[in-house]
């Protein structure tokens, strides 16, 4: 009698038990892509001088990662346009400075270059 009682318990149990591995393995899976998002480049820039070799810089809280021309950074709470003129006012010019959305505009680029020459 012990043993059935112990089997129809487990039988009530299982959905519950597979609900909950299913619930914590759904969670993984999508939380895993926005934590891999939130701390991978979300800004590139390209310079229009090379650096030497690979350096880190930070400029306004934002830790910039350059090889030669070519620069990223993780999201910053502010505008595109800002944080690439905070960039210019740091490295010189640049040639192009994207967010996943797109490139600036060719006005917004232009405005963001005349913070490197301020």
């Amino acid at each position: 009698m012990l043993i059935a009682n112990h089997n129809g318990a487990l039988r009530q149990l299982a959905p519950a038990i597979l609900a909950l591995v299913g619930t914590v393995t759904s969670f993984a899976m999508t939380a895993a892509p926005a934590r891999a998002a939130a701390n991978g480049a979300f800004y590139s820039a390209t310079l229009t001088r090379p650096m030497d070799g690979a350096q880190k810089v930070i400029q306004k809280g934002v830790l910039w990662k350059c090889e030669g021309t070519e620069c990223s950074a993780p999201r910053d709470t502010s505008r595109p346009a800002i944080v690439c003129a905070r960039l210019t006012q740091k490295l010189g010019p640049v040639t192009r400075f994207a967010t996943p959305q797109g490139d600036l505009s060719s006005e917004d680029l232009a405005r963001c270059n005349e913070a490197a020459a301020g």
